[in-house]
């Protein structure tokens, strides 16, 4: 399994960007993907995910109202659409990927397969 992140770059508060996962080799609706990112000096942390085998969604508090997750299982690939940018949004995102699990879509050390992450950075 791999995955190929794409879409970061530079934006300023209140803009928009639009990252983009494609996924290769076993990955299908019974694998569970998301977003995470890390802040420099911060840990790891959760950022958004949804189901393979339904639509349900998982956002954490502070990008909920301002960032959509959608996938896509014929073109194997998951997007994070972002709006209204903060400077605290400033960081590398990671597309992750686990088995479909029971677990909360939250629990990041459940995702068993990563990319090499993007960066976004918004500032003025």
């Amino acid at each position: 399994v791999q995955l190929q992140a794409s879409g970061g770059g530079l934006v300023q508060p209140g803009g928009s960007l639009r990252l983009s996962c494609a996924a290769s080799g076993r990955i299908d609706s019974n694998y569970d993907m998301g977003w995470l990112r890390q802040a420099p000096g911060m840990e790891r942390e959760f950022v958004a995910a949804i189901k393979g085998s339904s639509s349900t969604t998982r956002y954490a508090d502070a990008v909920k109202g301002r960032f959509t997750i959608s996938r896509h299982n014929l073109q194997r690939t998951v997007s994070l659409q972002m709006n209204s940018l903060k400077p605290e949004d400033t960081a590398v995102y990671y597309c992750a990927a686990r088995r479909r699990s029971v677990v909360d879509l939250a629990t990041t050390s459940t995702y068993n397969y990563w990319g090499q992450g993007t960066l976004v950075t918004v500032s003025s």
